[in-house]
């Protein structure tokens, strides 16, 4: 009976090694899956952003980067070595293009010349009254993170300990004191690019809290003519929009039709869980050039409910 009941263990033993040893080599097959279907997206991504410059020099939202990839069955690509109708994983991918140039640039505040960063200043203060948020913030977002960036280009023997890092996305605004309730509130109309320089508006893509907080003398209602004359034709040059609109001596130094910032996300749905990694590019306009760059990117997991199909 011992000898039973010690062989019966040790093959339970060896048999739930086993069991763990599958599961294991499963999820991390499935990982590198998942990666190489995720870096997919994002070639697939920079390589509409690459072929659209070299077509155009306006960005607008009739183009095919603007279109969002509906979910496509992956199943084939997950199923390798197996037969469909033995898999019951079923894998779907989605993603989509965001011209990041679509909303205002918070690090305007803290980038070019005095000037640019007081012009910024009354920008962000327009588009926050317009949102009913405290101005206040504004001095808090660009103190923040005017001592960010110069503690980034400190030496490190000069770098304080209690300087803030620099953020890079929205919600990484926290770091500088922001209320939760200011950066949900900002989440459509705002956005962090490190461009050298004052980072332009597209009059293209931009809503009309945007265009109206980007351009002084612009007030709501033109602001909204715009958004509605552009879906019936897209503008070509700035001085053409606000023609359109009798709005001539607008200042332009924050209105382009071109954008460079971009944002791609890709969604992988499997099972009950899904994986969305998002990229921040930079595409160089110039002729010569035409690369899409990616700055950063993160990847955010989601789990889904069990009756989501």
């Amino acid at each position: 009976m011992l000898i039973v009941t010690l062989v019966a263990t040790l093959a339970a033993a060896a048999l739930w090694r086993q069991w763990r040893g599958v599961e294991v080599e499963a999820a991390e097959r499935a990982r590198n899956q998942a990666d190489w279907v995720l870096a997919g997206a994002l070639d697939w991504g920079r390589l509409i952003l690459r072929a659209d410059a070299n077509n155009s020099t306006v960005d607008h939202l009739g183009e095919p980067w603007a279109v969002p990839l509906a979910e496509a069955r992956l199943s084939t690509f997950l199923a390798a070595g197996q037969s469909l109708e033995s898999d019951d994983r079923d894998a779907f991918l989605s993603g989509q293009i965001t011209d990041l140039q679509s909303r205002l640039n918070l690090m305007n505040l803290a980038q070019g010349s005095p000037e640019d960063q007081l012009f910024a200043s009354r920008a962000f203060r327009r588009l926050f009254n317009l949102l009913g948020l405290p101005e206040g913030e504004v001095d808090l977002i660009q103190r923040g993170l005017l001592a960010a960036k110069q503690a980034t280009l400190a030496p490190p023997s000069a770098q304080r300990g209690d300087a803030p890092l620099l953020p890079q996305r929205l919600e990484q605004l926290a770091w500088l004191g922001v209320a939760p309730q200011t950066i949900a509130a900002l989440a459509p109309y705002a956005t962090l690019l490190p461009d050298p320089g004052p980072t332009p508006v597209n009059l293209n893509t931009a809503e009309a809290e945007v265009l109206y907080a980007a351009a002084p003398g612009l007030d709501l209602s033109s602001a909204r003519r715009l958004v509605a004359l552009r879906r019936q034709s897209y503008f070509t040059g700035v001085g053409e929009a606000l023609s359109a609109i009798d709005a001539a001596g607008v200042p332009t130094q924050w209105l382009a039709v071109q954008s460079s910032y971009f944002e791609i996300r890709g969604r992988l749905r499997l099972d009950a869980v899904a994986l969305e990694e998002v990229c921040v590019v930079r595409r160089d306009n110039t002729p010569a050039s035409r690369q899409v760059v990616p700055l950063w990117r993160y990847r955010i997991p989601i789990t889904l409910s069990a009756g989501h199909s």
